[in-house]
């Protein structure tokens, strides 16, 4: 099917990704959709960056019923920034039909995921350790999950996450759909599918000639000594618009970081040692375009979608060969051409043969460039590192205009309830309640989402109105 239009979806759902740009299924999509829309188990072998998150997502949304108490869908991921990224994806491709998905990860306030779990939540993203926390202090209601998603199933092996993932399965519903999602497919792997999946349909999605030539892979044989050196001259010569150094540990992102820093580079690191909120912010910054470098250990291989992300340079070789993959598929998305630059040492050369056997394939070595090519083009990088950065649109922002998220200055500790909310609105003339969206009330606070444009209709109108028998504060939310 060449248009999501061919697939039974609600209006809603199709609504949205039309302001989202998605005109067309990529290949994992076509592939998967059709099969969630008919409740069938999967394993789905496809490559980082293929749109797996739309291919699980978008059908999922469609076919979820809104008036549920409990939590319907579990994805579980391997990273907070997965997590977090997903939560992102999902809410968008619900925006419309009202769809709520929460994350839950480790590193941030417990108390935080509670209060959103107590309202109602359709889909729960989650890290395994802090979902099966959850669960066990029943705060996660899983009775009634009628899907579960494994994202990303072989770095959960990678990370030590597998036995974590299979004590939650043995807590979730047996009619379940089951879906794993995976770059690569280690035999762990496979027996988990046999051990907990109904005569599952395999998907692999192969690389075709055309995605291959879209990432140019260069590997360089350089002294542990030169490595930094390389890397100037590498950043000089390519002058990316945007580029992520992966390092093995962050004791080696600290290190390269504070160098590029004091060289007057624009850079930011990200690394697992950070706070949750830094490395959101971090991620975030990097996404809009507002820095060109990142630094990085391999937490930022998942969850980071960017744009157009023209350079990927593997400071250090990554021990695990899937990690290779992972980490170069962050460029050459979405049809656009990137490059893959890999340093490696003579104690390094074994790993990437593993990766090269695993790959089939033999990474082209590269002529270093000399002091002169780095110099020639040093003046051209200083200039664009001088410029300000051109901000990018979120991928959301279409959408976004559409919907105005308004903030009520009252929340749960004054007993307002989202009825109340639905009523205040619906009073005012030319809204009903197919205008109004989600509807988040906290404890002191509330948020709701305005939709189909008329949000500047209904701030007027709550103005001048009183809910519950009183005037509360009313505003455009920040974002």
């Amino acid at each position: 099917m060449s248009n999501f239009e061919d697939y039974k979806l609600s209006e809603e759902i199709l609504k949205a990704l039309n302001l989202l740009g998605f005109s067309k299924p990529t290949r994992v999509q076509e592939n998967v959709i059709p099969l969630v829309l008919l409740n069938k188990d999967l394993i789905v072998k496809s490559k980082t960056g293929s749109g797996k998150t739309g291919a699980f997502g978008i059908p999922i949304c469609s076919k979820i019923d809104l008036e549920v108490k409990k939590p319907k869908a579990l994805i579980l991921t391997p990273t907070r920034e997965l997590c977090v990224q997903i939560k992102e994806d999902i809410t968008n491709f619900g925006r419309f039909k009202r769809i709520r998905c929460t994350a839950v990860f480790g590193k941030q306030p417990v108390e935080v995921q509670v209060r959103e779990l107590k309202q109602r939540v359709h889909i729960v993203a989650g890290t395994p350790g802090r979902t099966k926390d959850l669960i066990d202090r029943n705060y996660l209601a899983v009775d009634e999950i009628q899907y579960l998603v494994i994202d990303e199933a072989d770095k959960m092996l990678n990370m030590g996450f597998i036995d974590q993932v299979e004590d939650i399965i043995k807590l979730l519903p047996q009619d379940r759909v089951t879906m794993l999602f995976s770059a690569t497919m280690p035999e762990e792997i496979e027996s988990l599918c046999q051990k907990y999946m109904c005569n599952p349909e395999k998907i692999e999605i192969e690389t075709d000639n055309e995605e291959k030539s879209n990432i140019e892979q260069v590997l360089y044989e350089v002294d542990d000594r030169f490595k930094f050196n390389l890397l100037k001259r590498i950043i000089y010569v390519e002058n990316p618009d945007s580029c992520i150094i992966f390092c093995s540990t962050k004791e080696s992102v600290d290190k390269v970081y504070q160098k590029l820093n004091n060289d007057g580079i624009k850079i930011e690191k990200l690394h697992g040692g950070l706070m949750q909120e830094d490395r959101l912010k971090v991620m975030n910054s990097f996404k809009k375009g507002e820095i060109r470098f990142l630094v990085a250990t391999d937490v930022a291989a998942r969850g980071i979608d960017v744009e157009s992300l023209s350079l990927i340079v593997n400071y250090d070789v990554p021990v695990e060969k899937e990690s290779y993959v992972h980490r170069i598929g962050r460029t050459g998305r979405a049809g656009k051409k990137g490059k893959a630059v890999t340093f490696t040492t003579l104690s390094e050369n074994r790993y990437i043969k593993e990766i090269e056997e695993y790959l089939d394939y033999d990474i082209p070595r590269g002529r270093i460039p000399t002091e002169e090519d780095a110099e020639n083009a040093k003046s051209s990088f200083l200039e664009k590192n001088a410029q300000r950065p051109k901000i990018k649109a979120d991928k959301g922002s279409k959408l976004n205009k559409e919907i105005t998220k308004i903030y009520l200055g009252a929340g749960k500790k004054k007993k307002l309830r989202p009825g109340d909310i639905v009523g205040a609105i619906t009073s005012i003339q030319g809204v009903s309640a197919d205008n109004i969206g989600i509807i988040d009330v906290q404890d002191n606070h509330s948020y709701v989402d305005i939709l189909d444009g008329k949000g500047k209709l209904v701030l007027e109108g709550l103005k001048n109105s009183k809910i519950k028998g009183k005037i509360i504060k009313v505003e455009k939310a920040d974002k």
